[in-house]
Protein backbone atom coordinates (compact mmCIF):
# COMPACT_ATOMS: atom_id res chain seq x y z
CA UNK A 1 0.00 0.00 0.00
CA UNK A 2 1.37 3.44 -0.92
CA UNK A 3 2.03 5.98 1.81
CA UNK A 4 -0.59 8.73 2.24
CA UNK A 5 0.11 11.97 0.41
CA UNK A 6 1.75 14.72 2.37
CA UNK A 7 -0.37 17.59 3.67
CA UNK A 8 1.57 20.80 3.16
CA UNK A 9 1.04 23.68 5.55
CA UNK A 10 -0.05 25.84 2.63
CA UNK A 11 0.10 25.12 -1.10
CA UNK A 12 -0.19 28.49 -2.82
CA UNK A 13 -0.36 26.95 -6.30
CA UNK A 14 -3.30 24.81 -5.24
CA UNK A 15 -4.87 27.72 -3.36
CA UNK A 16 -4.91 29.86 -6.51
CA UNK A 17 -5.79 27.11 -8.97
CA UNK A 18 -9.54 27.68 -8.74
CA UNK A 19 -9.03 31.37 -9.59
CA UNK A 20 -6.64 30.81 -12.50
CA UNK A 21 -8.97 31.93 -15.30
CA UNK A 22 -10.04 35.24 -13.70
CA UNK A 23 -6.48 35.93 -12.54
CA UNK A 24 -5.02 35.48 -16.02
CA UNK A 25 -7.79 37.61 -17.50
CA UNK A 26 -7.13 40.36 -14.98
CA UNK A 27 -3.39 40.38 -15.65
CA UNK A 28 -4.07 40.51 -19.40
CA UNK A 29 -6.35 43.54 -18.85
CA UNK A 30 -3.51 45.37 -17.13
CA UNK A 31 -0.98 44.51 -19.83
CA UNK A 32 -3.38 45.55 -22.58
CA UNK A 33 -4.30 48.80 -20.84
CA UNK A 34 -0.80 50.26 -20.97
CA UNK A 35 -1.43 51.86 -17.54
CA UNK A 36 0.52 50.14 -14.76
CA UNK A 37 0.49 52.41 -11.67
CA UNK A 38 -2.65 53.76 -9.92
CA UNK A 39 -4.92 52.92 -12.80
CA UNK A 40 -8.42 51.53 -13.15
CA UNK A 41 -7.68 48.15 -11.54
CA UNK A 42 -6.57 49.77 -8.29
CA UNK A 43 -9.48 52.21 -8.37
CA UNK A 44 -11.96 49.39 -9.03
CA UNK A 45 -10.49 47.18 -6.30
CA UNK A 46 -10.63 50.05 -3.84
CA UNK A 47 -14.33 50.51 -4.57
CA UNK A 48 -15.05 46.78 -4.36
CA UNK A 49 -13.06 46.14 -1.18
CA UNK A 50 -14.57 49.20 0.52
CA UNK A 51 -18.04 47.85 -0.29
CA UNK A 52 -17.04 44.40 0.95
CA UNK A 53 -15.75 45.81 4.25
CA UNK A 54 -18.86 48.03 4.51
CA UNK A 55 -16.89 51.29 4.69
CA UNK A 56 -16.74 54.45 2.58
CA UNK A 57 -13.05 54.38 1.66
CA UNK A 58 -10.30 51.95 0.73
CA UNK A 59 -6.79 53.13 -0.08
CA UNK A 60 -4.49 50.57 -1.74
CA UNK A 61 -0.87 50.60 -0.53
CA UNK A 62 2.25 48.51 -1.00
CA UNK A 63 1.84 46.15 1.97
CA UNK A 64 0.27 45.66 5.37
CA UNK A 65 3.10 47.29 7.32
CA UNK A 66 2.81 50.44 5.23
CA UNK A 67 -0.95 50.42 5.77
CA UNK A 68 -0.55 50.64 9.54
CA UNK A 69 2.39 53.05 9.41
CA UNK A 70 0.60 55.48 7.10
CA UNK A 71 -2.53 55.51 9.27
CA UNK A 72 -0.44 56.48 12.28
CA UNK A 73 1.38 59.18 10.29
CA UNK A 74 -1.87 60.54 8.90
CA UNK A 75 -3.16 60.93 12.46
CA UNK A 76 -0.01 62.85 13.36
CA UNK A 77 1.25 60.18 15.76
CA UNK A 78 5.02 60.23 16.19
CA UNK A 79 7.94 61.10 18.45
CA UNK A 80 6.95 61.20 22.11
CA UNK A 81 3.62 59.43 21.58
CA UNK A 82 2.60 55.94 22.71
CA UNK A 83 0.44 53.36 20.94
CA UNK A 84 -0.97 50.35 22.80
CA UNK A 85 -0.30 47.08 20.96
CA UNK A 86 -0.66 43.38 21.79
CA UNK A 87 2.36 41.67 23.31
CA UNK A 88 1.46 38.62 21.21
CA UNK A 89 1.44 39.45 17.50
CA UNK A 90 3.52 39.50 14.33
CA UNK A 91 6.24 42.13 14.62
CA UNK A 92 4.75 44.33 11.86
CA UNK A 93 2.25 45.69 14.41
CA UNK A 94 5.10 46.99 16.56
CA UNK A 95 7.24 48.09 13.61
CA UNK A 96 4.48 50.36 12.31
CA UNK A 97 4.54 52.25 15.59
CA UNK A 98 8.34 52.38 15.69
CA UNK A 99 8.56 53.71 12.13
CA UNK A 100 6.65 56.83 13.15
CA UNK A 101 8.99 57.48 16.08
CA UNK A 102 6.27 56.60 18.60
CA UNK A 103 6.66 53.90 21.27
CA UNK A 104 4.75 50.59 21.25
CA UNK A 105 3.26 49.81 24.66
CA UNK A 106 2.56 46.05 24.90
CA UNK A 107 -0.50 44.63 26.61
CA UNK A 108 -0.85 40.91 27.31
CA UNK A 109 -3.43 38.67 25.59
CA UNK A 110 -6.46 36.79 26.80
CA UNK A 111 -5.42 33.13 26.84
CA UNK A 112 -8.78 32.03 25.37
CA UNK A 113 -8.19 33.86 22.10
CA UNK A 114 -4.54 35.03 22.16
CA UNK A 115 -5.90 38.51 21.32
CA UNK A 116 -5.25 41.62 23.42
CA UNK A 117 -7.04 41.51 26.80
CA UNK A 118 -9.42 44.50 27.14
CA UNK A 119 -9.28 44.30 30.95
CA UNK A 120 -5.57 45.22 30.86
CA UNK A 121 -5.91 48.32 28.65
CA UNK A 122 -6.66 50.97 31.26
CA UNK A 123 -3.49 50.25 33.23
CA UNK A 124 -1.41 50.83 30.07
CA UNK A 125 -2.86 54.26 29.23
CA UNK A 126 -0.72 57.31 30.01
CA UNK A 127 -0.94 61.00 29.04
CA UNK A 128 1.24 60.12 26.02
CA UNK A 129 -1.12 57.42 24.70
CA UNK A 130 -2.65 58.37 21.34
CA UNK A 131 -4.10 55.13 19.95
CA UNK A 132 -4.97 51.49 20.49
CA UNK A 133 -3.93 49.03 17.80
CA UNK A 134 -5.78 45.74 18.40
CA UNK A 135 -4.89 42.82 16.13
CA UNK A 136 -7.48 40.34 14.85
CA UNK A 137 -4.95 37.57 15.33
CA UNK A 138 -5.27 34.31 13.36
CA UNK A 139 -8.49 35.70 11.81
CA UNK A 140 -10.23 35.90 15.21
CA UNK A 141 -11.68 39.38 15.80
CA UNK A 142 -10.40 41.11 18.90
CA UNK A 143 -13.04 41.80 21.57
CA UNK A 144 -13.75 45.25 20.18
CA UNK A 145 -16.71 46.49 22.26
CA UNK A 146 -14.77 46.98 25.53
CA UNK A 147 -11.72 48.22 23.60
CA UNK A 148 -13.80 50.88 21.84
CA UNK A 149 -15.44 51.96 25.12
CA UNK A 150 -12.04 52.40 26.74
CA UNK A 151 -10.67 54.28 23.74
CA UNK A 152 -13.62 56.67 23.52
CA UNK A 153 -13.43 57.34 27.26
CA UNK A 154 -9.82 58.48 26.87
CA UNK A 155 -10.12 60.13 23.45
CA UNK A 156 -7.91 57.58 21.68
CA UNK A 157 -7.93 56.46 18.05
CA UNK A 158 -8.59 52.77 17.37
CA UNK A 159 -6.59 51.32 14.48
CA UNK A 160 -7.38 47.72 13.56
CA UNK A 161 -4.57 45.46 12.43
CA UNK A 162 -6.80 43.36 10.18
CA UNK A 163 -3.95 41.72 8.24
CA UNK A 164 -5.26 38.23 9.06
CA UNK A 165 -8.98 38.92 9.20
CA UNK A 166 -10.36 39.54 5.69
CA UNK A 167 -14.10 38.98 5.96
CA UNK A 168 -14.31 38.40 9.71
CA UNK A 169 -17.20 39.96 11.62
CA UNK A 170 -17.74 41.24 15.14
CA UNK A 171 -21.28 41.96 16.32
CA UNK A 172 -22.34 41.81 12.69
CA UNK A 173 -19.80 44.35 11.41
CA UNK A 174 -16.87 43.53 9.14
CA UNK A 175 -13.30 43.69 10.31
CA UNK A 176 -11.99 46.91 8.82
CA UNK A 177 -15.12 48.85 9.82
CA UNK A 178 -14.89 48.49 13.59
CA UNK A 179 -12.40 51.23 14.51
CA UNK A 180 -11.35 54.58 13.10
CA UNK A 181 -9.23 52.94 10.41
CA UNK A 182 -7.80 49.53 9.59
CA UNK A 183 -4.76 48.10 7.85
CA UNK A 184 -4.92 44.97 5.67
CA UNK A 185 -2.19 42.83 4.14
CA UNK A 186 -2.62 40.88 0.90
CA UNK A 187 0.52 38.77 1.31
CA UNK A 188 0.02 35.63 -0.84
CA UNK A 189 -0.90 33.34 2.06
CA UNK A 190 -3.67 35.57 3.44
CA UNK A 191 -7.35 34.65 3.12
CA UNK A 192 -7.41 37.26 0.35
CA UNK A 193 -3.90 37.04 -1.04
CA UNK A 194 -2.19 38.61 -4.04
CA UNK A 195 0.65 37.09 -6.07
CA UNK A 196 3.12 39.30 -4.21
CA UNK A 197 2.97 42.02 -1.60
CA UNK A 198 0.01 44.35 -1.31
CA UNK A 199 -2.00 46.16 1.34
CA UNK A 200 -4.94 48.47 1.94
CA UNK A 201 -6.41 50.87 4.45
CA UNK A 202 -10.15 51.07 5.15
CA UNK A 203 -11.93 53.93 6.91
CA UNK A 204 -15.09 56.01 7.04
CA UNK A 205 -13.08 59.17 7.75
CA UNK A 206 -13.21 61.39 4.64
CA UNK A 207 -10.36 63.69 5.70
CA UNK A 208 -8.14 60.77 6.70
CA UNK A 209 -8.74 59.01 3.38
CA UNK A 210 -7.81 62.13 1.40
CA UNK A 211 -4.60 62.55 3.41
CA UNK A 212 -3.69 58.88 2.98
CA UNK A 213 -4.13 59.03 -0.79
CA UNK A 214 -1.55 61.80 -0.83
CA UNK A 215 0.82 60.19 1.68
CA UNK A 216 1.02 56.96 -0.32
CA UNK A 217 1.85 58.90 -3.52
CA UNK A 218 4.80 61.13 -2.61
CA UNK A 219 2.50 63.48 -0.68
CA UNK A 220 0.82 64.52 -3.91
CA UNK A 221 -2.74 64.75 -5.18
CA UNK A 222 -1.72 66.62 -8.36
CA UNK A 223 1.30 65.45 -10.33
CA UNK A 224 4.48 67.33 -9.42
CA UNK A 225 2.69 69.26 -6.67
CA UNK A 226 3.65 67.86 -3.24
CA UNK A 227 1.57 69.05 -0.33
CA UNK A 228 3.26 66.94 2.33
CA UNK A 229 6.30 64.69 2.80
CA UNK A 230 4.86 61.42 1.54
CA UNK A 231 6.23 58.05 0.47
CA UNK A 232 5.93 55.73 -2.50
CA UNK A 233 3.54 53.03 -1.29
CA UNK A 234 1.03 52.18 -4.01
CA UNK A 235 -0.86 48.96 -4.59
CA UNK A 236 0.32 47.53 -7.91
CA UNK A 237 -2.14 47.38 -10.82
CA UNK A 238 -1.44 43.70 -11.48
CA UNK A 239 -1.91 42.77 -7.82
CA UNK A 240 -5.14 44.76 -7.75
CA UNK A 241 -6.38 42.76 -10.74
CA UNK A 242 -5.48 39.51 -8.96
CA UNK A 243 -7.31 40.61 -5.81
CA UNK A 244 -10.38 41.59 -7.85
CA UNK A 245 -10.37 38.10 -9.37
CA UNK A 246 -10.33 36.45 -5.95
CA UNK A 247 -12.56 38.78 -3.91
CA UNK A 248 -15.89 37.31 -5.15
CA UNK A 249 -14.87 33.90 -3.73
CA UNK A 250 -13.64 35.17 -0.36
CA UNK A 251 -16.81 34.45 1.59
CA UNK A 252 -17.07 30.91 0.21
CA UNK A 253 -13.38 30.29 0.99
CA UNK A 254 -13.90 31.60 4.53
CA UNK A 255 -16.91 29.32 4.97
CA UNK A 256 -14.71 26.39 3.97
CA UNK A 257 -12.18 27.45 6.60
CA UNK A 258 -14.96 27.61 9.21
CA UNK A 259 -16.02 24.05 8.41
CA UNK A 260 -12.43 22.84 8.73
CA UNK A 261 -11.99 24.72 12.01
CA UNK A 262 -15.16 23.14 13.40
CA UNK A 263 -13.88 19.72 12.33
CA UNK A 264 -10.53 20.37 14.06
CA UNK A 265 -12.21 21.50 17.28
CA UNK A 266 -14.40 18.40 17.32
CA UNK A 267 -11.58 15.97 16.46
CA UNK A 268 -9.17 17.43 19.05
CA UNK A 269 -11.71 17.80 21.85
CA UNK A 270 -10.69 16.10 25.10
CA UNK A 271 -6.97 16.06 24.36
CA UNK A 272 -4.48 17.88 26.63
CA UNK A 273 -4.38 20.90 24.32
CA UNK A 274 -5.33 24.54 24.49
CA UNK A 275 -7.90 24.91 21.72
CA UNK A 276 -8.92 28.32 20.33
CA UNK A 277 -12.10 29.84 21.70
CA UNK A 278 -14.35 32.44 20.07
CA UNK A 279 -15.51 35.52 21.98
CA UNK A 280 -19.22 36.37 22.00
CA UNK A 281 -20.30 38.16 18.84
CA UNK A 282 -17.22 37.19 16.83
CA UNK A 283 -17.23 35.37 13.49
CA UNK A 284 -13.62 34.34 12.79
CA UNK A 285 -12.28 33.49 9.35
CA UNK A 286 -9.60 31.10 10.64
CA UNK A 287 -6.59 32.42 8.78
CA UNK A 288 -4.63 30.14 11.10
CA UNK A 289 -5.61 27.16 13.24
CA UNK A 290 -3.43 27.59 16.32
CA UNK A 291 -3.42 25.15 19.22
CA UNK A 292 -1.35 25.18 22.39
CA UNK A 293 0.57 22.28 23.87
CA UNK A 294 3.30 21.83 26.44
CA UNK A 295 4.44 18.82 24.39
CA UNK A 296 5.07 20.79 21.21
CA UNK A 297 8.35 19.13 20.26
CA UNK A 298 6.78 15.66 20.37
CA UNK A 299 3.75 16.75 18.34
CA UNK A 300 5.96 18.51 15.78
CA UNK A 301 8.14 15.42 15.39
CA UNK A 302 5.07 13.22 14.83
CA UNK A 303 3.58 15.61 12.26
CA UNK A 304 6.89 15.83 10.40
CA UNK A 305 7.22 12.05 10.28
CA UNK A 306 3.67 11.81 8.90
CA UNK A 307 4.39 14.37 6.17
CA UNK A 308 2.13 17.01 7.66
CA UNK A 309 3.21 20.65 7.47
CA UNK A 310 3.03 22.91 10.51
CA UNK A 311 4.46 26.22 11.69
CA UNK A 312 4.89 28.26 14.86
CA UNK A 313 3.20 31.69 14.95
CA UNK A 314 5.31 33.17 16.52
CA UNK A 315 8.50 31.61 17.92
CA UNK A 316 10.00 34.82 19.39
CA UNK A 317 7.90 37.41 21.18
CA UNK A 318 8.27 40.95 19.82
CA UNK A 319 9.87 42.35 22.97
CA UNK A 320 12.53 39.62 22.83
CA UNK A 321 13.51 40.33 19.23
CA UNK A 322 16.92 41.88 18.60
CA UNK A 323 15.15 44.78 16.91
CA UNK A 324 13.80 45.83 20.34
CA UNK A 325 16.78 44.92 22.50
CA UNK A 326 17.58 48.57 23.22
CA UNK A 327 14.40 49.08 25.26
CA UNK A 328 13.56 47.86 28.76
CA UNK A 329 10.19 46.12 28.53
CA UNK A 330 7.82 45.19 31.35
CA UNK A 331 7.36 41.57 32.34
CA UNK A 332 5.24 39.84 29.67
CA UNK A 333 4.91 36.26 30.92
CA UNK A 334 1.88 35.30 28.82
CA UNK A 335 3.52 36.24 25.51
CA UNK A 336 6.70 34.49 26.63
CA UNK A 337 4.81 31.31 27.53
CA UNK A 338 2.81 31.27 24.29
CA UNK A 339 5.92 31.36 22.10
CA UNK A 340 6.90 27.97 23.54
CA UNK A 341 3.45 26.37 23.25
CA UNK A 342 1.65 27.55 20.10
CA UNK A 343 1.50 25.34 17.03
CA UNK A 344 -0.25 26.16 13.75
CA UNK A 345 -1.94 23.30 11.90
CA UNK A 346 -2.67 23.31 8.15
CA UNK A 347 -5.94 24.96 7.17
CA UNK A 348 -6.87 26.02 3.65
CA UNK A 349 -10.11 26.05 1.62
CA UNK A 350 -9.01 23.13 -0.57
CA UNK A 351 -8.54 20.77 2.42
CA UNK A 352 -11.06 18.06 3.32
CA UNK A 353 -12.49 16.60 6.48
CA UNK A 354 -10.32 13.53 5.90
CA UNK A 355 -7.24 15.77 5.95
CA UNK A 356 -8.32 17.18 9.31
CA UNK A 357 -8.95 13.71 10.73
CA UNK A 358 -5.52 12.56 9.61
CA UNK A 359 -3.84 15.51 11.32
CA UNK A 360 -5.89 14.93 14.48
CA UNK A 361 -5.02 11.22 14.54
CA UNK A 362 -1.31 11.99 14.40
CA UNK A 363 -1.63 14.51 17.25
CA UNK A 364 -3.70 12.09 19.33
CA UNK A 365 -1.07 9.35 19.01
CA UNK A 366 1.76 11.77 19.76
CA UNK A 367 0.11 12.90 22.98
CA UNK A 368 -0.68 9.32 24.02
Amino acid sequence: MSAPLAISFLDLKRLNASHEGPIRAGIARVIDSGWYVLGEEVAAFEREFAAYCEVKHCIGVADGLDALTLILKAYGIGEGDEVIVPSNTFIATWLAVSQTGATPVPVEPNLRTHNIDPTRIEAAITPRTKALMPVHLYGQPADMAPLLREARRHGLKVIEDAAQAHGARYEGKRAGSLGDAAGFSFYPGKNLGALGDGGAITTNDEALAAKLRMLRNYGSSIKYKHEMAGVNSRLDEIQAAVLRAKLPSLDADNDARRRLAAAYLEALQGLPLQLPEVVDGAEPVWHLMVIGTTQRAAVQAALTEAGIGHLVHYPIACHQQQAYANHIWPSLPIAEALQHQVLSLPIAPYMTGDDVNRVADVIRKALA
